[in-house]
């Protein structure tokens, strides 16, 4: 079964990264909803950096439950794991923590659709720094890069609503490029 677990929103804020302040709105917070999703992407939600997140292609990031798992052990291996280290939905940035759909399963063009909107697949994120900074160690986006859970941008093709606990289903789109291989070409493309 296909869920929303948890549905994020974040307002953009100063935040101190690598001796500098920036702006950020990775830090998500839970609502409840339902909450009016627009062309725009979710009400309440902001971006900082419209270069590289926001947009129309961009204006809700979906990440998958599945690898939160993975997160807590390599927080543990760099000494930041605890007891209290729940790293509760919205850690990773996204807007939606989903249930039972991983990157490999998801095609550019792909839709995911609610009972009251539609929002279709368009890439795989890219990590950048201050999701290092989020996760506490400097390597946390070249490990996201390295295994693919990434996550991915949805346009909104229908607005409406979202609620978090509410199932969704999997409309399959043209099926040409999948997201672990248009992953894999923009990383080369930024090695080259």
């Amino acid at each position: 079964m296909t869920q929303l677990l948890s549905l994020q929103v974040g307002r953009a804020r100063r935040a101190m990264i690598n001796g500098r302040s920036v702006l950020t709105a990775i830090q998500k917070q839970p609502v409840p909803g339902p909450v009016p999703v627009l062309r725009l992407g979710i009400l309440g939600d902001e971006q900082a950096d419209l270069s590289v997140h926001g947009g129309l292609d961009k204006a809700v990031y979906a990440y998958p439950s599945e690898h939160y798992a993975f997160w807590r052990d390599a927080r543990a291996q760099m000494g930041l794991g605890g007891i209290d280290d729940a790293l509760p939905w919205g850690s990773m940035g996204e807007n939606l923590s989903i249930e039972g759909l991983s990157e490999a399963d998801v095609w550019v063009g792909d839709v995911l659709r609610f009972a009251h909107c539609a929002l279709r697949v368009t890439q795989p994120r890219e990590p950048c720094y201050k999701f290092n900074a989020t996760m506490g160690f400097a390597i946390a986006s070249k490990l996201m890069a390295q295994q693919g859970c990434c996550g991915f941008y949805l346009a909104v093709d229908e607005p409406g609503t979202l609620q978090a606990g509410e199932a969704f289903r999997l409309v399959p789109g043209p099926r040409r490029l999948g997201l672990p291989e248009m992953f894999k070409a923009k990383l080369f493309k930024h090695l080259r």
